[in-house]
């Protein structure tokens, strides 16, 4: 099965989210945590975490970019289980029940995203209009062996 997992490039996360997702997290969305949001009250690292970030599901913490990641049975099944948690314990959720079943879709919502190879980045923007959110996701496909280039080219001046 696949799902997604967080992943860093830099260190830009921890400046511009107010809680940066660690690196390889299980990750949804996260877009449910925007949903009672004005556009007029998202700012600084708030807006930056609605625009462009993904919800690790351990920290509870944001990331820029995400990737798909193979992951057995087991994972897919304890991230439902994490965000429910999360869902009942500091949501609102009225039982575990409804937590479950609502941790369930976001995480299978987020599934639906890996229909991609292992690897392959997934990016997000998001906009907030008409009482709703709009999501966006931009992929970026997997390297493959072969597919490399020069990123640069050293140059001396001087002596040889």
């Amino acid at each position: 099965m696949k799902l997604l997992r967080t992943i860093r490039f830099d260190g830009t996360d921890e400046k511009v989210f107010e809680r940066a997702a660690a690196p390889d997290e299980l990750a949804v969305t996260g877009a449910f945590l925007f949903a009672d949001d004005a556009p007029e009250t998202l700012a600084g690292k708030r807006r930056q975490a609605f625009r462009n970030g993904f919800l690790g599901l351990e920290s509870f913490g944001f990331a820029t970019f995400a990737c798909v990641a193979d992951v057995p049975q087991s994972e897919y099944e304890r991230a439902i289980e994490v965000l429910a948690y999360r869902f009942f314990a500091e949501l609102g959720a009225p039982d575990l029940d409804t937590a479950r079943a609502a941790a369930k879709d976001e995480v299978d919502f987020a599934a639906g995203l890996c229909a991609h190879p292992v690897n392959t980045i997934i990016a997000v923007e998001r906009e907030m209009g008409e009482g709703r959110i709009k999501e966006r996701f931009r992929v970026v496909p997997a390297p493959r062996e072969k597919d490399h280039a020069r990123v640069w080219e050293a140059e001396r001046e001087g002596d040889a």
